[in-house]
């Protein structure tokens, strides 16, 4: 089994779960490092993954989605300077720990995800995508689990159609049909979580649904014939967020091998270093080494 972890979503939740007071000895805040460097130490002592991967995001403003549609996550706000610092701390506990972590400036961590999935899947080696991001269930298959470790819930393949509403493959497809205000992308107005279900029980796949209009009008619910219309009006915005919720599975990235993402024991020395750089105490510590003596017994 292959862990992949979406670096984003713990390094957040600790931004803003964990007291701001948390400093180096500069001042600097290390909240967002410290609460994310406990979520993977409880991991690795929980799950003692023999293969771990954490994708990061390295930019919200470039990036080959940008080049597609330039407004594409142009509504967030930035993040704070003090949280921007700490990403590559995130990275450094990561190399700490024996764990491999990548980044890009052109791709997403989801696509990182997707690459090292396709790939571990090639070698006969099933995933476990650590997130709570739910673009990321495209990538299962009958044999991958999704694993939302906040709630910590895990799902399966045949998990996600009763959880979303459509099968893993068609992921892509529902986020394009009803859009997504958080990433900015645009859909189809008119289309929402229900009514992109049910054109995708119906025709299967969004060319299905533009190639069946006529056949829209006639379905049973509410506004049918409206939302042909929309669809009609807007197929070139259905297709280009088509192209912005669909995972790349194939970004370049440097592994030659699966094996190169075998989990490695920490680094102790590295690690007391790191925590002493970070002010962090003993907790931090005496996780690694447990770890340490699980993985080296």
């Amino acid at each position: 089994m292959l862990y992949l972890v979406d670096a984003s979503v713990f390094i957040f939740r600790a931004w803003f779960s964990v007291p701001v007071d948390v400093v180096d000895r500069d001042g600097n805040p290390v909240n967002a490092v410290l609460g994310f460097a406990r979520f993977l130490c409880e991991l690795l002592e929980r799950e003692s993954p023999r293969h771990i991967a954490v994708a990061f995001d390295e930019s919200l403003e470039v990036g080959y989605r940008n080049e597609i549609y330039p407004s594409y996550k142009a509504n967030r706000d930035p993040a704070p300077v003090e949280l921007k610092r700490q990403f590559a701390l995130c990275r450094e506990a990561c190399t700490a720990l024996g764990v491999v972590q990548f980044g890009s400036s052109r791709y997403e961590a989801d696509d990182i995800i997707g690459t090292l999935a396709t790939r571990a899947r090639v070698a006969g080696l099933p995933v476990t995508i650590v997130s709570r991001d739910k673009d990321l269930t495209q990538l299962l298959s009958p044999v991958d689990v999704y694993w939302d470790a906040v709630a910590d819930v895990r799902y399966g393949y045949a998990d996600i159609e009763e959880r979303f509403g459509v099968v893993p493959e068609r992921m892509a497809d529902f986020l394009a049909l009803m859009g997504d205000a958080v990433d900015n992308i645009p859909g189809v107005p008119g289309v929402g979580r229900k009514t992109a279900q049910k054109l995708l029980k119906h025709f299967d796949t969004l060319p299905g649904v533009f190639e069946n209009l006529e056949e829209v009008r006639k379905l049973k619910f509410r506004g049918a014939g409206f939302v042909a219309d929309s669809l009609k009006q807007h197929r070139e915005e259905a297709f280009l967020s088509r192209r912005l919720t669909e995972i790349a599975c194939d970004m370049p990235l440097p592994v030659a091998k699966i094996g190169d993402l075998r989990r490695q024991a920490p680094d102790l020395a590295m690690l007391e270093v790191f925590c002493e750089s970070q002010g962090f105490g003993r907790v931090l510590r005496e996780q690694a080494r447990r770890i340490h003596a699980r993985h080296t017994a």
